[in-house]
């Protein structure tokens, strides 16, 4: 665990000062394309259920009156938005998070307080690591709709 730190660590500071033009960028086309903070902030739930601020690109427009979970093509998302969801470029302000050791690369995606406040049992166990970036099984399943043309079934 501690390499693994050690990795999250060298690898999100490397990664912020390497990218830092691409997100200064990024944030300007946010903040010029739509009125609102450049940065969204969310309370997630975090390693043992503890309660952190997750940091993105804000991809919505601000008051727009619908729920926090969101999908493809829906008009409360910004042009530039789609943009920076399609490319994942939203969350690469998650660097921060993983520098400052709320998150992981890899490990579950953190899920709202409320949802993890809901899981009981042997389902609990997801909460005894730090959330990540991208999960195996996003891995797992990018892979593969990549190498079958969009299709899970091949």
């Amino acid at each position: 665990m501690l390499l693994k730190r050690a990795f999250d660590i060298l690898a999100s500071f490397f990664g912020l000062l390497v990218l830092s033009p691409f997100l200064l960028v990024a944030g300007l086309l946010v903040k010029f394309s739509s009125e609102g903070p450049i940065l969204f902030r969310q309370a997630r739930a975090g390693r043992h259920g503890i309660p952190f601020t997750i940091y993105k690109f804000r991809t919505m427009f601000v008051d727009h009156g619908g729920s926090s979970v969101s999908v493809k093509g829906e008009r409360r998302i910004t042009p530039i938005g789609a943009v920076l969801r399609k490319l994942k470029i939203d969350e690469l302000p998650e660097l921060w998070n993983i520098l400052i050791g709320d998150m992981s690369f890899v490990g579950p995606r953190p899920d709202m307080p409320d949802y993890a406040s809901r899981l009981q049992g042997e389902q609990r166990e997801i909460l005894s690591v730090r959330p990540g970036l991208t999960s195996p099984a996003s891995i797992k399943y990018a892979r593969r709709k990549n190498c079958c043309h969009g299709s899970m079934i091949h």
